[in-house]
């Protein structure tokens, strides 16, 4: 178990759609470890998906209980294997980032709630999870890692300056 190397944008792997995982054997467990210390090893990051460190399969992690967005509203780690979103509910805009587009952020929409199914990484078993609020936001966007679509695919106005160079004041 590793930290890995995030591609970055433009590679094309990272506009690929991810690929259902079929077992839960030894190679899925590595991976999910790696993918945990990959997001821990990342500055303030509170997810990474497979597809990040060139993995096409469906599988991401989520933790944003050390986020002060998200510290007292979570689920703790969250290592989903093809994930679906059942339900979502509400919307607001939120400045985003992400480690395969360093140094930029922009505003996107997205659900407030949400209901999200997937295989715990540890049981094989199926799970359903109410997300909210920052954690919501977080698995959608690793989700949409998962289908090729990078936060930049959702930036709601590049025009209007909310599209920037992020600040390290």
């Amino acid at each position: 178990m590793a930290v890995q190397p995030i591609l970055k944008y433009p590679h094309p792997l990272l506009k690929k759609m991810a690929h259902r995982v079929a077992a839960l054997d030894e190679p899925i467990h590595t991976l999910v470890q790696d993918l945990i210390d990959t997001m821990q090893a990342g500055p303030g990051s509170v997810g990474v998906a497979a597809p990040q460190i060139g993995v096409g399969l469906r599988v991401c992690v989520v933790d944003v209980s050390n986020s002060r967005h998200g510290k007292d509203n979570n689920h703790g780690l969250l290592c989903m294997i093809n994930p679906e979103i059942v339900s979502r509910s509400g919307n607001a805009v939120m400045r985003e980032g992400c480690m395969s587009v360093p140094d930029y952020t922009g505003d996107v929409e997205r659900a407030t709630e949400i209901t999200v199914r997937f295989l715990d990484s540890q049981s094989g078993r199926e799970q359903e999870v109410a997300a909210s609020g920052f954690e919501a936001v977080a698995i959608q966007h690793e989700m949409d890692h998962l289908d090729g679509v990078l936060f930049l695919d959702r930036v709601i106005s590049v025009s209007t300056g909310l599209f920037r160079r992020k600040s390290y004041r």
